[in-house]
């Protein structure tokens, strides 16, 4: 079912019961390095490559009742207006093994910048504890045997790019289980 907000014009798809929504706030990794993490992803076996857009987390997922979703799209305005850009420069893997079987591109500068953004991200409507520390980074393998983990920590290792950020983005988990772009934030702007 989808349902657009009045004034908002942000398309949703609820659940169900057409009470909640889960939504997730991201730093979205441009072209051309984007696809090259999403099929490099795919390479290792990653079942879930083409349902997550290749990001960096701000917001982890998150249910919301549907009506709070205005109330979050003048929070997240507010964030957007408040702060900066920043340039983004990822360098190099790392892993979270043994706690988490993920592989990630390491987040070489910018990650107090990230820091700064996800905890003004998370206030307001969307304040929330996290279950592990924030930690800026983009995830390439994700719930794969430790060879399939092993290979993409080794085949990632020169993997490099710098970027600037002038915005952050709202995703939605759509019933296919499939997170897609739903609005933009630009800094500086509303």
């Amino acid at each position: 079912m989808t349902q657009s907000l009045p004034t908002m014009g942000l398309p949703i798809t609820v659940d169900p019961c057409g009470d909640t929504i889960t939504i997730g706030v991201s730093v979205e990794i441009p072209p051309p390095w984007a696809e090259q993490l999403q099929g490099a992803r795919e390479r290792f076996g990653d079942p879930l490559a083409r349902a997550i857009p290749t990001h960096l987390t701000l917001l982890p997922p998150t249910s919301l009742p549907l009506p709070a979703l205005a109330d979050v799209l003048l929070h997240l305005d507010g964030v957007a207006r408040e702060l900066t850009g920043f340039e983004l420069v990822l360098a190099g893997t790392d892993t979270f093994r043994p706690v988490s079987p993920v592989v990630f591109v390491r987040v070489q500068e910018g990650g107090s910048a990230c820091d700064r953004l996800q905890r003004a991200v998370r206030t307001g409507p969307l304040e929330r504890d996290l279950t592990f520390p924030f930690h800026p980074h983009v995830t390439v393998a994700h719930h794969l045997d430790d060879d399939a983990l092993d290979r993409a920590g080794k085949e990632l290792a020169d993997f490099a790019a710098g970027f600037d950020v002038d915005a952050f983005v709202l995703y939605e988990h759509g019933a296919d289980a499939v997170w897609r772009p739903r609005r933009r934030f630009r800094f500086g702007s509303s």
